[in-house]
């Protein structure tokens, strides 16, 4: 249902009539635009074009004089190749600064995950360092096998002194064989 219409209000100044041009959307047509100039940088456009311009030069210069609709100068396929080339510029130059936008979106992309992974990796260098230098002050498997072995002979030889210190000077050891 149409809403009533409205009466002016005095207290706004009123518009200016002016002359309402159609609204586009300049994403829509952007697409259009590159596919225009996707489609004119093939090869199978140059050789459709290629093939229209002979048989249009062909047509005009061998088919009979009341069948000609462009004569020997070829004026009218002048304008229209003209024309073409008029649209086809600024169609390409359009489509061209959309990929610059997207190439300057796509690099400040990559940017920012550059920054971010070389921070990643300045932190996992840092923890890295930290983690080299708190194992160089934790006891290794191995430096605690050397140690409870050291522990082990010590062990072993206490006994050995007890008895040596027992026992007077000029008696022999009876258990010294037997320990080995």
């Amino acid at each position: 249902m149409a809403e009533p219409r409205r009466a002016p209000r005095l207290d706004q100044p009123r518009e200016p009539h002016r002359l309402k041009l159609p609204r586009f959307d300049p994403e829509s047509f952007g697409r259009w635009s590159e596919a225009i100039a996707r489609a004119l940088g093939t090869a199978k456009f140059l050789v459709y074009m290629t093939i229209v311009i002979l048989l249009w030069v062909g047509w005009n210069t061998l088919a009979p004089s009341g069948w000609r609709f462009d004569p020997y100068t070829f004026t009218f396929l002048t304008l229209i190749l003209s024309l073409q080339a008029s649209y086809a510029a600024p169609l390409i130059l359009l489509a061209q600064n959309r990929q610059a936008d997207r190439d300057r979106l796509a690099l400040e992309e990559d940017r920012r995950r550059a920054a971010a992974q070389k921070a990643d990796t300045e932190y996992l260098t840092r923890e890295i360092a930290s983690l080299r230098l708190a194992i160089g002050e934790v006891a290794t498997r191995d430096f605690v096998r050397s140690e409870l072995s050291r522990l082990l002979e010590e062990l072993d030889e206490r006994p050995r002194k007890k008895r040596k210190a027992k026992q007077p000077e000029g008696e022999p050891d009876d258990h010294a064989d037997s320990d080995a």
